[in-house]
């Protein structure tokens, strides 16, 4: 099998299995966000310790650990994806996973839109109209709900940060979510024991089956972000651009047919907008990308 389409099956895979990430987070209940976001850390640590041993990474572990600079971008980005991940599970448990699905469709616009703050690039036409389309959506949204779509945004600027740390940093997946993993920890561990002080815990306290299930959260962290790794590699960007969309529309589907979850026709048109607005944003990123090997081929050809 060639590597790219191996590339795309994995890549497939891992966004398959972040868009089913609602069923697996409301078997864990009556155990609340904040619980399981503290067990998810902790059991995440465990995994990509194991994980940094067996692929014989530690080296270069220590080697980020060198660099203060690494550090610091690792540990704000570890900050920004617990938030991500405390806030998915929150809406998850809460009936909002349609909300969540929505921060995920408005993230390719969201990490565009912070390059444009943040980092000083420059949008092209197309992408100014996708960016008020869905300007527009969230207004219509926020109508429809009676309030912003809070869930959807601190998952879309969350995670938007994220990547943004991430790629400023420039350090690789293992080590990475290690590293975050381990920032993170001790606070973790803290909640975690302060809850079993207080006879709050629900982990154990549910038999062993679901006591297991707590633990399998980091797992679930660390197999799609390897998968992703994997698949990073082997496929182009446009390619990988256009899995991401996998995830949200599993989660959308999962919202509308498994838990139920109202869409009034003014939802449905604050929707329709965000899926205009990305398909106007992708059609134009591929486009651009199509133009540019274009004209490297045309500068190699001279």
């Amino acid at each position: 099998m060639p590597d790219s389409r191996r590339g795309l099956i994995v890549g497939a895979l891992a966004y398959v299995l972040w868009g089913v990430f609602p069923l697996y987070w409301t078997i864990l209940e009556p155990a609340g966000a904040i619980e399981l976001l503290a067990h998810r850390i902790l059991w995440s640590l465990v995994t990509m310790a194991l994980v940094l041993v067996l692929w014989r990474r530690v080296g270069q572990l220590r080697s980020v650990l060198r660099d203060r600079r690494k550090v610091l971008l690792i540990s704000g980005a570890a900050v920004v994806i617990s938030v991500n991940w405390g806030g998915y599970i929150w809406g998850v448990n809460n009936g909002r996973v349609v909300e969540t699905s929505l921060g995920y469709f408005i993230n390719p616009l969201v990490t565009v839109l912070m390059g444009v703050l943040v980092l000083g690039e420059r949008l092209r036409r197309l992408q100014w109209t996708a960016m008020a389309i869905a300007f527009v959506a969230v207004v219509v949204l926020a109508l429809d709900y009676g309030r912003p779509p809070w869930v959807a945004l601190v998952l879309a600027f969350s995670f938007g940060t994220y990547g943004l740390l991430k790629k400023q940093a420039a350090v690789d997946a293992v080590e990475s979510i290690t590293l975050e993993t381990l920032v993170l920890a001790p606070v973790a561990a803290a909640y975690v024991l302060w809850l079993v002080a207080d006879g709050r815990s629900n982990f154990g306290s549910h038999g062993v089956g679901h006591a297991l299930l707590i633990t399998t959260t980091g797992i679930i962290t660390a197999v799609p972000l390897m998968l992703f790794g994997a698949a990073a590699i082997r496929v182009s960007m446009v390619s990988l651009g256009l899995l991401q969309y996998l995830a949200p529309t599993i989660q959308f589907a999962l919202g509308l047919l498994v838990f139920h979850e109202p869409m009034p026709a003014s939802r449905w048109i604050g929707f329709g907008l965000v899926w205009v607005a990305l398909a106007i944003f992708t059609v134009e990123a591929v486009n651009h990308r199509r133009r540019q090997l274009r004209l490297v081929a045309q500068a190699s050809a001279c």
